[in-house]
């Protein structure tokens, strides 16, 4: 690989631990070009991206950035699994991983929080951002609902009443 390549490659990555939500690392030795594109294909539907970098390039392209301290963990074949949402990537990888021991999952960073092992579980199991926004909308359309139905009640009531007076003169 060229200098200029080189340096290219340490741009991309600089982006991608600077502007991600949640970068998680894990080791992939063993795993098949089929395995590979499957993990790559499942974290590309949810949002994610995958990447495999020397981790030489990768060490120097994370100097300076949020993501910093997951340095430790580029050791052996790894591969970076990133993504927007906070939580996507690592949901991706997790659910990866339990279907395929191969994928072993080493830790990662969401911004300048260092992630371990169970940092990255934890992360996995929280809702992600649609799920997140979906359950507000839900709570914030439920008041709604029942301003309408108290402000229509005394209406009805007031119908049923007139009603009522009515039979009662009738």
């Amino acid at each position: 690989m060229e200098r200029a390549q080189k340096e290219a490659v340490v741009e991309e990555l600089g982006q991608i631990f600077t502007d991600s939500g949640v970068v998680v690392v894990a080791h992939y030795a063993g795993l098949t070009v089929a395995e590979m594109t499957d993990f790559r294909s499942r974290m590309r539907e949810a949002g994610g991206s995958v990447r495999v970098a020397k981790n030489r390039l990768a060490k120097i392209a994370l100097e300076g950035t949020p993501s910093a301290s997951i340095a430790d963990l580029l050791k052996g074949q790894t591969v970076l699994a990133y993504s927007e949402d906070p939580v996507t990537a690592a949901k991706v990888a997790e659910a990866f991983a339990k279907d395929n021991d191969k994928l072993v999952i080493l830790g990662g960073a969401m911004g300048e929080s260092p992630l371990d092992r169970n940092g990255v579980k934890a992360v996995a199991s929280m809702p992600s951002r649609e799920e997140l926004i979906a359950q507000i909308a839900g709570l914030l359309g439920a008041p709604a609902s029942n301003l309408v139905s108290a402000i229509g009640a005394p209406a009805s009531n007031i119908a049923s009443i007139l009603e009522t007076i009515e039979e009662k003169a009738a």
